[in-house]
């Protein structure tokens, strides 16, 4: 998904998924100025990668990194499970 024009950075976690158990969910950053949505950037996702891998949902958020730069994968399964609870209120 990298090699999307519209995507910066891009890190993926698991998301909970009720038939498969789980399925992938990008959490994106995009190039500043990028217009295309997120149903735009799935679209052409899927026509690159093979169906399993690629993400069900993708969230525009900043990506929470270590003082090294290293994305912490774990805060952003805790935004995603904070943005599930909020959706199902």
């Amino acid at each position: 998904m990298l090699r999307h024009p519209g995507v910066s950075e891009i890190a993926v976690v698991a998301m909970p998924h009720e038939m498969w158990g789980e399925v992938p969910c990008a959490f994106v950053i995009p190039f500043e100025g990028n217009k295309d949505s997120e149903q735009e950037i799935l679209k052409w996702a899927k026509t690159q990668m093979p169906s399993f891998m690629t993400p069900k949902r993708l969230i525009f958020s900043e990506l929470p990194k270590t003082s090294t730069g290293k994305i912490q994968k774990h805060e952003l399964r805790k935004m995603l499970a904070e943005i599930m609870e909020r959706e199902k209120k």
